[in-house]
């Protein structure tokens, strides 16, 4: 008995290609970032909280897709290093706000132009006009994941 019928043809899942490409360029980020001391998720870390300062642990282990227990021992090691702040105490209720010190910023810089060119070579050989209807479909994606499609519950 073969599986015709039976679950998912990899080769035609777009969800399947999706997480191909996720692990692409996952590895493709790691490779360029190991020579700097960082693994993707250190790097996220810093760039949410250059363009969010003072987010909480939570916050950051939402932006960078780990848990918080993950994220609790990166913001220990980054901490420890140099590379972030924060307080003692908490300002307000338990939550503590955590910030990039200047040593922090430099690392951050050295890994964007790492990062960058990864993404440049991602998207090598698309025009604009295609990279900016894949941003889109992509987008829509992950609206009609998140928060549901209404067409599609409607029928």
């Amino acid at each position: 008995m073969g599986r015709e019928g039976v679950g998912v043809n990899l080769e035609t899942s777009l969800g399947y290609l999706l997480k191909e490409a996720s692990s692409v360029l996952r590895s493709a980020m790691e490779e360029v970032l190991r020579p700097l001391g960082m693994s993707v998720t250190h790097y996220s870390c810093l760039e949410l909280l250059a363009q969010r300062p003072g987010l909480s642990n939570s916050e950051l282990a939402r932006g960078a897709f780990v848990t918080r227990q993950s994220m609790n021992v990166l913001l220990q090691a980054l901490e420890r290093d140099g590379y972030v702040t924060r307080p003692a105490e908490a300002p307000v209720g338990k939550v503590l706000p955590t910030r990039l010190t200047p040593r922090g910023r430099r690392s951050l810089e050295k890994a964007t132009v790492a990062v960058r060119s990864v993404e440049l070579r991602m998207l090598a050989g698309m025009t604009g006009t295609e990279q900016s209807e894949a941003f889109r479909i992509l987008r829509r994606m992950i609206h009609s994941l998140r928060d549901g499609n209404a067409e599609t519950t409607r029928s």
